[in-house]
């Protein structure tokens, strides 16, 4: 249970950082994913264990490739 604490919080400051450094606002990020805010804020916190296609709509407004996606 700690280890996904743990996991959460990373993916969270990661989710963060690379929305810095794409200069976007949480607002602007949560309206291309079309997600509410409070979910980019909660995923940033680590309080929130998103579904694999609110990763996949976050991936995509980041522009990373999502390494399940190159299999298909």
């Amino acid at each position: 249970m700690e280890g996904d604490k743990e996991f959460l919080r990373e993916l969270g400051l990661n989710i963060k950082e690379l929305r810095e450094a794409k200069g976007l606002s949480q607002q602007e990020l949560a309206d291309q994913a079309e997600v509410a805010k409070s979910t980019i804020q909660r995923l940033e916190k680590g309080k929130y264990n998103p579904s694999i296609l609110i990763l996949i709509k976050i991936n995509v407004c980041l522009d990373l490739k999502f390494a399940l996606l190159d299999k298909i």
